[in-house]
């Protein structure tokens, strides 16, 4: 989305939306990025898509509540971040890929400190999650001693055992090998008919053949 667009938004069968986008505004002080940003994401998997440079990332931490917005409405349901940015924050899953916050942690304690984030965080979907990403191994190890793709499935884990009603996935198959990649992209086609939970995948392009509820396009008008 550069500073002379808005990006475009595309919905496939109508739906009603879970997470409620209007007139996002942002901007870094040398550009800006977003100035009136509306979208109605249902259900399913949503496609956050563009080149290097488009805010794909920034439109993930808007969303995530992490980045105040400049303008606009954030909504989950009927839950308004701006009037209880607690409990937007409990419907949202957000793991920044480059974060270096839980870096002291081993994966086990990072995935205990998880339930009192996420009211619906799910045990017994981790441990398949572990298992299927191949994560037994790495469970006792500082999170900064792990390899960039081994980092990332701890992200990967957590967001799916989350239980968040908006699941936030930024570039969910960089530096992952290639069983991974695929055990991924099933998680994504059972997440795509999912009644009543938003997942919004930022990549630069579709995810393999998962099925998307809508797009957004940020590289056109």
């Amino acid at each position: 989305m550069r500073n002379q667009h808005e990006g475009r938004f595309i919905e496939h069968p109508a739906t009603p939306a879970i997470l409620h986008i209007e007139g996002l505004r942002f901007g870094y002080p040398q550009r800006e990025l977003f100035t009136h940003l509306s979208a109605r994401i249902p259900s399913g998997v949503t496609l956050v898509c563009g080149g290097d440079g488009s805010g794909k990332t920034t439109l993930l931490r808007l969303l995530a509540g992490q980045l105040p917005a400049q303008a606009g409405v954030l909504q989950i349901n009927d839950m308004r971040l701006s009037d209880q940015p607690l409990c937007y924050r409990q419907q949202v899953f957000w793991a920044d890929p480059q974060s270096e916050t839980w870096d002291q942690l081993s994966a086990v304690d990072y995935f205990k400190s998880l339930p009192r984030l996420y009211p619906q965080f799910d045990e017994q979907v981790l441990a398949g999650l572990i298992e299927g990403l191949s994560l037994t191994p790495h469970l006792h190890k500082p999170l900064y001693m792990l390899s960039t793709g081994s980092k990332r499935k701890v992200w990967l884990a957590a967001a799916f055992a989350s239980g968040a009603t908006v699941t936030l996935l930024d570039e969910p198959f960089a530096a992952l090998d290639k069983a991974s990649i695929g055990f991924v992209l099933e998680l994504l086609a059972d997440a795509s008919s999912h009644p009543n939970r938003a997942w919004l995948v930022a990549h630069y392009d579709a995810p393999g053949e998962v099925p998307l509820a809508a797009i957004i396009d940020l590289d056109h008008p």
